[in-house]
C-alpha cells in the first residue's frame, strides 16, 4: 500500500484530499439555500436527511468526512472511498464527532463490498456526479439496500436544456472533470433516479450561490418493501 500511495501521479489525489479535509471546518449552517421552502442552509438540509438515520449506514464517497458530524453516534457507518489518502482523514473526523462505529473501505460505488440486502440506508452527497458509470452505481444502492431501505441523496445537477447554464456545463465538462477528479457538471441524475427501480424517489430542487455545479437536488429514494412516503 505505501508504495502505491507513493507512486508518481498520485500527488494530486493527496492534494485532493487535503483540501477536502479543509471543508470539514466550514460551518454549513451559514451556506444559504435557495428557491427552497424547507430549509435555510445546507447544515439544516443534511441534519434532517442524515439524523435520524439508524442499523448500518453506507456512505458512498464521502471524501474527507464533511457528513459524519450529522449522525447519530449510535450508527454503525461505513466509507467506500476510492481515494486513499482520505482515509486517515475520515478516521480522524470519525474520532472527533464520537462515531461509535466507523469503518472505511478503498472502493467505488459501482462495486460495493456487502452482500444483497444488508444495508439499512446509503447516503450520497456530491458523488453521483462523479462515479463513472451512474446507472451501475444505483443498481448497486438497491442490490445492497435491505427491502424498504433508503438512499439519502444530495447532487448538483445539469441545468435546463436551452439555459445558459447548460450551455456553460457542456462547454466546460471536459476540463472540469480533470480538474474537479471525474466530477461531471451536466448529470441528469434526477432522471437516472427516476429510472433506476426503486418503489419511491421523493426529491426537491434547491440553490446555491456557486456557479457551474447548478441547480442542487436531494432527497430519498425507497427500495421496494416499505411503505410509501
Amino acid at each position: 500500500m505505501i508504495s502505491r500511495l507513493n507512486a508518481p501521479g498520485n500527488w494530486y489525489k493527496q492534494l485532493f484530499a487535503w483540501g477536502m479535509s479543509k471543508v470539514n471546518r466550514a460551518d454549513e449552517s451559514a451556506i444559504a439555500v435557495r428557491e427552497c421552502d424547507r430549509y435555510r442552509s445546507i447544515g439544516e438540509l443534511k441534519r434532517d436527511l442524515l439524523g435520524d438515520l439508524s442499523g448500518t449506514v453506507v456512505e458512498i464517497g464521502p471524501g474527507a468526512g464533511n457528513n459524519l458530524g450529522y449522525y447519530s453516534s449510535e450508527i454503525d457507518w461505513v466509507g467506500i472511498e476510492p481515494n486513499p489518502f482520505m482515509h486517515p482523514y475520515l478516521e480522524q473526523q470519525a474520532g472527533r464527532v464520537g462515531l461509535k462505529q466507523a469503518r472505511v473501505h478503498l472502493g467505488t460505488a459501482e462495486k460495493l463490498p456487502f452482500e444483497d440486502g444488508q444495508i439499512d440506508a446509503v447516503v450520497g452527497t456530491y458523488v453521483l456526479c462523479s462515479v463513472e458509470n451512474l446507472s451501475r452505481s444505483l443498481q448497486e444502492i438497491l442490490r445492497v439496500l435491505k427491502p424498504g431501505g433508503q438512499f439519502i441523496f444530495v447532487e448538483h445537477i445539469a441545468g435546463q436544456c436551452g439555459t445558459l447554464t447548460r450551455t456553460v456545463q457542456n462547454a466546460i465538462e471536459p476540463a472540469w472533470k480533470k480538474a474537479f477528479d471525474g466530477c461531471n457538471p451536466n448529470r441528469e441524475t434526477g432522471n437516472a433516479l427516476k429510472q433506476a427501480g426503486f418503489e419511491a424517489v421523493e426529491m426537491f430542487d434547491f440553490s446555491l450561490s456557486i456557479p457551474i455545479v447548478s441547480p442542487h437536488l436531494a432527497g430519498i429514494a425507497r427500495k421496494h418493501g416499505d411503505r410509501l412516503f
